[in-house]
């Protein structure tokens, strides 16, 4: 089979932080002779070399390419590319990973739209990452249709023979943002850009150690010096004008102005924050028009005024009000309505631990502001403006993985008076409407924190939903819905909101039940469970006795198990219950039996509820003992036979 995909990763010393890269490179679901890994060793100097070359010795799929060191990943992935043989690349960094079925999904994706580039769906432990890019698929992206400028890194698929064609590569040595470089020309002349944004495919991954090359303090001076170099490719394939001030804006807001503002500022050392903010005032003064400053939003457009005027302890006193600024979310109501489950929530901006006020009325203040408390003012009244734009969105992260999916919702804005009115508060209400059947909203079983993002001003501030403040805002029942199990609760440590999706056992409420809850007529039984379910759904109640017996059963609108039992089967013993409520679970996702509080005793002439006798905490422990012994044994049996 031709060779899909080739796998390029630069390596140096990752140490163990390799591992998760390597397991998830081999347990990719594209087929094995359908894709290569070529890791390219950097001249590392710990045990990585021998630990890849024992790796390609047993396994086909991967090569190993030595060198002395380059000094950062523009030479390796280079290397790669000379190497490679699929019909596109794909550029993975040691100490990340990929989704179980990125490769598969980002080539078909791309086939499918002839994309030169295909940009899967990131995630980041502990890192940030490009969020409003991923709002939905894009199969046809731009840098004029699309956010595609806000995600620079290099970790993409792209067609190897545009890299052929176009003779694009990395800039090599010791330097840094060699990425922005590549990917901005990468994207401007691509025939087609596809953003695939229903999967989560490349993992970033914060080290314990803190290692991550992007992590570390640089020089500002050569910094800047390559962030030039990306403007010049800009500038090299745009005219000016609207498109190349848009692009443009990318730095200026994100490797520039965010990086003078509140705490992020204010915590570099004074003489790296002097240096850094001159270095900064250059690149502005040399290469921005003001076409570029003009469309920021608010916050960002005041500190590129402070910086473009060169007033550096303005910049300090502005980013000392603007640590102050936080966010405040507040659960209103969780409800099962209609088969999904509808999240409530007020969310608004604080100063310094209380409400943050605004101008009641909105205005055209004088620009640029002489000084910190002119600017102040000037961003209250532009936020009002603006205020009828902004929305807060409510995104489910998966707990184990970080992936994260905007749920839908609607908003409603509302202005409150304060003291005589002359100011007011901002107020958002959002509501969403979580769906357990969409699987692009809610795609795997597993732990999810419901988070709240809010933009606003050009302050991007999230927080997760909670904690709730009284309890008239209870979490609702777990509902049976799209055969799965969700649980909507509060979680103990935060008291936030959080579902359980298709794992929860105990906090069901099924151990509530009594036997006086059962009804048995003849072969028929009947039990109402504290569940919502909004439209019948197969289950399997499970009768264990001396053997097991799977039991069909429906649950009917509102939450009533009901079921036909095979009586005659049952005489003479007795039968502890439990229950799985999701037996049509996806391949994966294992079916859940449930303990039940009751059994089912069977006499010759009717079947009756009786409580659950559980073994005795010694009994378990007994069987537990004995399980232990019977696999030590076993293991000895095996190593001496």
């Amino acid at each position: 089979m031709p060779v899909k995909v080739s796998v390029i990763v630069p390596v140096y010393n990752p140490g163990r932080y390799i591992e998760d890269c390597i397991a998830s490179l081999l347990g990719q679901s594209l087929p094995p002779d359908a894709y290569e890994v070529i890791f390219v060793d950097d001249g590392s100097t710990d045990a990585t070399p021998a630990r890849l070359d024992a790796l390609a010795a047993e396994d086909p799929r991967v090569t190993v390419i030595h060198q002395e060191n380059s000094g950062w990943s523009g030479k390796p992935r280079n290397v790669g590319i000379d190497a490679a043989r699929g019909e596109y690349v794909m550029f993975v960094d040691n100490d990340d990973h990929l989704g179980p079925e990125a490769l598969e999904r980002m080539y078909d994706y791309g086939v499918a739209n002839d994309a030169d580039v295909v940009v899967g769906k990131m995630a980041g432990r502990g890192r940030g990452v490009p969020v409003e890019l991923f709002r939905t698929d894009r199969p046809r992206a731009t840098v004029e249709n699309a956010p595609l400028i806000d995600s620079l890194t290099p970790h993409k698929m792209v067609r190897r023979a545009f890299l052929e064609r176009t003779g694009l590569r990395f800039p090599e040595g010791r330097r840094r943002l060699e990425d922005h470089v590549f990917v901005t020309e990468a994207y401007l002349r691509a025939s087609n850009v596809s953003v695939l944004g229903n999967y989560v495919c490349y993992y970033h991954v914060r080290r314990d150690d803190a290692a991550n090359a992007g992590f570390q303090r640089f020089d500002p001076v050569g910094y800047f010096k390559n962030l030039r170099e990306a403007l010049d490719v800009v500038e090299k394939y745009t005219e000016p004008g609207p498109l190349r001030d848009k692009l443009f804006r990318r730095w200026l807001r994100v490797e520039m102005v965010e990086r003078l503002r509140g705490r992020r500022f204010l915590n570099l050392p004074e003489d790296y924050r002097r240096e850094l903010f001159d270095e900064i005032h250059a690149v502005v003064t040399e290469r921005f028009g003001p076409g570029v400053a003009a469309p920021l939003q608010p916050t960002q457009r005041v500190v590129a005024a402070l910086v473009a005027d060169g007033r550096y302890d303005d910049t300090v006193a502005f980013a000392e009000w603007e640590a102050g600024v936080a966010l405040t979310v507040e659960p209103e109501s969780v409800r099962w309505q209609g088969g999904l489950l509808r999240i409530a929530f007020a969310a608004e901006l604080t100063h310094d631990g209380r409400p943050m006020t605004f101008p009641s009325a909105g205005g055209s203040p004088p620009w640029p502001p002489h000084d910190v408390a002119e600017a102040v003012r000037w961003l209250g009244e532009d936020v009002v403006v603006r205020f009828g734009r902004a929305r807060p969105d409510l995104l489910l992260r998966e707990r184990a993985s970080a992936a994260q999916y905007f749920q839908p919702g609607e908003v409603v804005r509302e202005t409150v008076p304060v003291g005589d009115g002359s100011r007011v508060r901002l107020v958002l209400r959002g509501t969403a409407a979580v769906d357990p059947g969409a699987r692009e909203v809610l795609p795997a079983d597993g732990l999810w924190d419901a988070y709240v993002r809010v933009g606003i001003g050009g302050w991007t501030k999230e927080l997760r939903l909670g904690p709730a403040p009284r309890h008239d805002v209870p979490a609702p029942p777990a509902g049976v819905v799209a055969g799965r199990v969700v649980l909507p609760y509060w979680t103990e440590r935060h008291g936030s909101l959080a579902l359980d999706v298709g794992r929860a056992g105990k906090r069901l409420g099924l151990g509530r039940l009594t036997p006086a809850d059962v009804t048995v007529d003849g072969d028929r039984l009947g039990v109402d469970l504290p569940l919502y379910v909004p439209a019948p759904a197969e289950a399997v109640l499970r009768l264990t006795g001396p053997g097991a017996q799977d039991v069909p059963a429906v649950l009917t609108a509102g939450g009533r198990l009901e079921a036909v039992l095979p009586t005659a089967a049952l005489t003479g013993r007795t039968w502890r219950a439990s229950l799985c409520l999701a037996p049509g679970a996806r391949e994966g996702e294992a079916d859940r039996f449930h303990p039940l509080p009751f059994a089912l005793r069977a006499g010759a002439d009717r079947v009756r509820a009786v409580p659950a006798h559980r073994p005795g905490r010694v009994r378990r422990l007994v069987r537990r003992t004995r399980r232990a012994l019977h696999r030590i044994v076993g293991r000895i049996t095996a190593r001496t036979g």
